[in-house]
């Protein structure tokens, strides 16, 4: 689909380096030297492809803060085969990343590869939820596919079909957004049109497209500009017992395209009155003080049981740019900080 370029809401784009079409977009991940070794590799097959999905979500109250457990087990049935594809694809990347594996960066060409070929889950979804899923597919895709476009593994006519793919699922995340966004209260302004702009933004940056790049960083505006003095994310703050988790959740996608921005000449940390520190402060303060939260909504948060992975991962590049004793000592100490959806070991 041949789209216009979109009018860019962020106005710092008028100095930034990523307007220039000579300019290739950067990744986190180009400047990192690694090695290429032989360090094995088990590649899985790829999980079933389908072009379309039924997914149906599992929120079962006005808020979407209590989870109905058996709505809960058939969504992920029904977005099992997705989610391991960008399970696999992120996790074939990190093992490239931590000991140069070929074997590892192959398994990410093998996978999307084969996708790109079945066109998996590229048509426009029936629902709401499997939209979701179509996103943060693209989301780990994309920011894995980042880490190893450049080890010359893969073959010119893989990465032209790869990326091809990502174009078609970038225009049905696009296509979803532009639908909702008439309803200022829709998933179009929340943290899902966050992840949204990572998914078209990382997308954008593989494809060195501009008017993609520009999707993520308008929805990375979207975010930032919602975000009130306090930290509070509105829309996040009406989730009830679940308003502290998606905060966080939130939080990620607005820092994974915080990163791609800065390197491709855009300001994103200074947003609105820099913005995105009060929102870290507060999601900061909420692990260390949930009461917070509690006053806010009124009633218990959901609490994660450890602070590792979506958690705590987005803070491995804010603590680069903006040292937090307290957010280094949580990073320290957790297990992990990859997450899949944004495609395994967040950028360093």
């Amino acid at each position: 689909m041949n789209r216009p370029l979109r009018v860019a809401v962020f106005s710092l784009f008028a100095v930034g380096a990523a307007t220039s079409h000579a300019d290739q977009l950067k990744s986190p991940w180009d400047a990192r030297p690694v090695v290429l070794t032989d360090a094995p590799y088990t590649c899985p097959a790829p999980p079933p492809f389908s072009r379309s999905l039924d997914a149906e979500g599992y929120y079962v109250d006005a808020h979407h803060s209590v989870i109905d457990p058996v709505k809960k087990a058939a969504y992920e049935k029904a977005a099992e085969a997705p989610d391991h594809l960008g399970e696999w694809t992120a996790q074939a990347a990190d093992a490239y990343l931590r000991h140069g594996s070929r074997a590892g960066a192959q398994c990410v060409y093998t996978l999307l590869s084969a996708a790109a070929e079945a066109r998996a889950w590229s048509a426009t979804m029936p629902t709401g939820q499997a939209h979701y899923v179509q996103k943060w597919l693209l989301a780990a895709t994309a920011m894995a596919y980042l880490k190893v476009r450049n080890t010359q593994v893969g073959t010119p006519e893989q990465d032209k079909a790869i990326q091809k793919w990502f174009g078609e699922l970038s225009d049905r995340i696009e296509d979803y957004v532009d639908s909702k966004l008439k309803n200022p209260g829709s998933d179009a302004w929340n943290n899902h049109r966050y992840w949204s702009g990572l998914a078209v933004g990382a997308a954008g940056v593989a494809r060195n497209d501009a008017r993609e790049f520009h999707f993520g960083m308008d929805a990375f505006k979207c975010g930032v500009d919602q975000i009130q003095e306090s930290g509070v994310l509105p829309l996040e703050l009406a989730r009830a017992g679940m308003a502290l988790h998606y905060h966080l959740y939130a939080l990620a996608p607005l820092i994974m395209l915080a990163e791609l921005g800065e390197l491709n000449g855009v300001d994103t940390y200074a947003e609105n009155h820099h913005a995105i520190d009060r929102l870290v402060n507060l999601c900061e303060q909420g692990l260390l003080h949930p009461e917070i939260f509690k006053k806010g909504t009124g009633v218990e948060q959901n609490l994660p049981d450890k602070i590792a992975g979506a958690t705590i991962g987005w803070a491995v590049p804010y603590v680069k740019r903006h040292p937090d004793p307290q957010l280094s000592a949580w990073l320290a100490q957790a297990e992990y900080t990859s997450f899949w959806q944004w495609g395994g070991l967040p950028p360093e």
